[in-house]
């Protein structure tokens, strides 16, 4: 017995007090109807109207049930908004990850854009390698992530990808700093600063193959897990790293200059198992992707000449040390 679609009928006849009205509000035939209410009379065992005169009257048992009618039926509406919203990813938990190195601004936007799409979401966010996404994807213990490409994971599915283009990072004393670009093959001899490979293995294969078939050979590889480190690094001297320009607004003292060619991009995208997807996995990936896409410069924007150094230089080019 379909108990709720019969306690609609009822509650539609209760308010009306006549058959063929709430027939009529029902959009149904009035047999049909009144069939329904006399089958819930039979499964509840009572009498819910009076039709032993002309005008249909509730009972003592009717009057009662309409009120506890109400409050199912409207208890009834909330459940299907509230699975509704878990259905299309607005409710719930979701457990997400991104890379240790996005910028504060970045997950600030991310989360409010969340907020605003979903309010009811609760995101859980994880501050993860690619590696250590791919892994808890696996595992069922992360609903989705942002990773760095190259991917080769099966069983996954992508969000939108972000392109962003990488330059290299040098001390703003450098001479190649006073460049408006530089080749890969004039930082021959120099060491390179990177993630370590355990933390994203295909961006790792893809970068060195790329400086190498490029001229870029680099003397060793240096492995840096936080911005600071790589910084100092860099600093040092005898070191550049190839990232995105945003990395370089956190050091003053760092410049950053394009890649003749553009030959090395950073591709990222959200990421979620292919199998019993989270609902809100797919808005996740379409909000990251607009909120990383690099910001178009303004038309007819000029580019501004490197040479010009705002800050004061630190130290002197060439020498292995920070000043003190």
């Amino acid at each position: 017995m379909d108990l709720l679609r019969h306690l609609r009928h009822f509650v539609v006849v209760a308010r009306e007090l006549h058959f063929g009205r709430a027939a009529e509000t029902l959009g149904m035939a009035q047999p049909p109807l009144s069939q329904s209410i006399q089958r819930l009379e039979r499964e509840l065992r009572v009498e819910l109207f009076d039709r032993s005169r002309r005008q249909v009257r509730l009972t003592t048992a009717g009057q009662l049930l309409l009120g506890e009618a109400d409050e199912l039926l409207a208890a009834e509406q909330r459940l299907r908004n509230m699975t509704d919203q878990v259905r299309r990813g607005a409710l719930g938990v979701l457990r997400a990850g991104v890379p240790p190195e996005t910028p504060a601004v970045t997950l600030r936007a991310l989360l409010d854009a969340l907020a605003a799409r979903a309010p009811g979401l609760d995101v859980d966010l994880h501050e993860l390698t690619s590696a250590e996404q791919l892994r808890m994807l696996a595992e069922g213990r992360l609903d989705t992530g942002l990773l760095h490409h190259p991917v080769d994971e099966a069983g996954l599915r992508f969000g939108p990808a972000v392109d962003v283009p990488l330059g290299v990072l040098l001390p703003r004393a450098a001479p190649l700093a006073r460049t408006r670009q530089v080749d890969l093959a004039a930082l021959a001899g120099l060491d390179l600063i990177t993630a370590p490979p355990a933390t994203a293995p295909g961006w790792h294969d893809h970068l060195l193959a790329v400086c190498r078939r490029h001229g870029f050979a680099p003397g060793r590889v240096r492995y840096a897990r936080n911005p600071e480190f790589l910084f100092g690094l860099v600093l040092a001297g005898g070191a550049v790293a190839v990232e995105p320009e945003a990395l370089a607004r956190r050091e003053p003292r760092i410049a950053w200059r394009p890649l003749v060619g553009a030959p090395l991009v950073k591709r990222t995208s959200a990421a979620w198992p292919d199998r019993s997807p989270h609902p809100a996995a797919p808005m996740f990936g379409q909000l990251a992707a607009e909120v990383l896409a690099p910001a178009e410069p303004p038309p007819g924007a000029a580019a501004v000449a490197p040479a010009a150094r705002p800050w004061p230089v630190l130290f002197e080019a060439g020498r292995g040390k920070l000043p003190s």
